[in-house]
């Protein structure tokens, strides 16, 4: 089995493992601070990271001490000039110390903690619990992940991999094979060669036996220096082969609004909702390429650059943007193969009669080829109901109405400020169970 060692160097003045071991521990509260900083801050900086607070409340490490209510103690404590026992002590007014709501000249607080995240670490906590909904597609063209698998030995290899069984069963036959002398053999010779010269007279026989096993010791260290005990033939690694797997692909298709009738605030909540939505994708999934769409009266397929800085405008026509997206997939896209996602974000108004073409290309074609389709409408501040939004909403809203009831792949959602957008955002793309609801 591999063994993989992480070689990488620890951030200036700290600790990685640390690092990631408190993550783990206080990964609920560093969540909620994660998702108020997105709120309250500016999702185009999202993937930025920063600093975050959270409460101090329980992020101590753990110690060990010696309990208080078993053993022998010895204790010495400071006298004082103003009680003897059996005074009574009044409780004093207002709260010192941690946590306290009341202010206090005397006694020391703690603030919240405060915790700097990085790029990566901020998008991982961020998005942990989304994804995109039902990924089941999979196509053996085109594929590019592959997994390491077991093929065999090979000679050549790194130390983690090296195979010692193997090695010591090559090695233990090439010496056999080759009649390499064993230890107890020499030692023997080397026995008998101490027990002879410890004599004090020896006789011819005995001489000559003692040049022989000089001889034989000789030969013998001669011939184990010649035979190794380990060659570089017996060593033997064990070799991994990259095997291709299935690997599912997906588009996600943007379709944007850019028409006259959306105002700076709306192309601000879209543009930023899709903001979001970029760097989601980007973080979680390796294989999906994102479609950018802006329509007016007129839709066409475009850049990321130009999606989100264009300054073009113009009419309302909402199935032109369709069209386009059909299009794309019939030619470059194929069903059998790709995952068919679509976000499209609207303030509702289109040129009239426009909609019902709109409902039947969606009820037809883009929902059934779909996995999922997210709709968000957003809405003008000045007409926005200070209680929420309760409204039978625009055009396109009343139309995808009943889309929502009939395809269960459908959603749509408001959005009347910058804070509703992250929250709108975790409501689209929460991880779903089995059954198909949010988790």
């Amino acid at each position: 089995m591999p063994q993989f060692i992480d070689r990488r160097l620890n951030p200036r003045d700290k600790s990685l493992g640390n690092r990631q071991r408190f993550l783990r521990r206080a990964r609920d509260e560093i969540k909620r601070a994660v998702d108020k900083a997105t709120n309250d801050g500016t999702i185009t900086n999202a993937g930025d990271g920063g600093s975050i607070s959270i409460p101090s409340q329980g992020i101590s490490e753990p110690s060990f001490h010696h309990t208080r209510q078993h053993g022998r103690h010895k204790q010495i404590v400071p006298g004082n000039k103003e009680f003897v026992a059996g005074d009574r002590i009044a409780k004093p007014n207002g709260g010192a110390g941690s946590g306290g709501r009341q202010g206090s000249d005397s006694g020391d607080g703690e603030d919240s903690f405060i915790f700097s995240l990085s790029k990566s670490e901020f998008l991982d906590i961020l998005f942990d619990d989304l994804e995109l909904p039902d990924m089941v597609k999979a196509s053996l063209k085109d594929i590019q992940a592959c997994q390491p698998h077991r093929a065999g030995y090979s000679n050549h290899g790194t130390t983690p991999n090296l195979n010692v069984l193997r090695t010591m069963r090559n090695s233990i036959g090439r010496r056999i094979a080759l009649r390499r002398p064993g230890t107890v053999q020499l030692q023997d010779l080397q026995r008998e060669l101490a027990e002879l010269e410890a004599k004090d007279d020896l006789d011819i026989t005995q001489c000559k036996r003692v040049l022989d096993l000089y001889d034989k010791i000789e030969g013998l260290n001669r011939q184990r220096r010649a035979i190794a005990f380990i060659d570089p033939i017996d060593i033997r690694y064990n070799r991994f082969e990259d095997r291709p797997v299935p690997r599912t692909k997906a588009v996600m298709f943007c379709l944007m609004d850019v028409s006259g009738s959306m105002g700076e605030h709306e192309k601000d909540l879209a543009k930023r909702f899709f903001i979001l939505l970029h760097l989601f994708l980007e973080r979680r999934y390796e294989r999906v390429e994102i479609v950018f769409i802006r329509h007016t009266h007129t839709a066409r397929e475009v850049s990321e650059e130009e999606f989100f800085h264009s300054r073009e405008s113009g009419g309302t026509v909402v199935s032109t943007a369709l069209d386009v997206m059909c299009n794309v997939v019939k030619h470059r896209y194929p069903l059998v193969e790709w995952n068919i996602y679509a976000a499209q974000a609207s303030d509702g108004d289109n040129y009239s009669g426009d909609t019902e073409k709109c409902l039947g290309i969606l009820d037809n074609d883009v929902l059934a080829m779909c996995q999922y389709y997210a709709y968000v409408e957003i809405l003008n501040p000045d007409a926005q109901n200070p209680f929420g939004f309760t409204g039978p909403g625009k055009e396109l809203w009343r139309g995808y109405s009943d889309l929502a009831e009939n395809w269960p792949n459908f959603a749509a959602r408001h959005v009347a400020s910058r804070a509703d957008i992250y929250p709108v955002f975790r409501e689209l793309f929460a991880r779903r169970d089995i059954a198909g609801e949010a988790s």
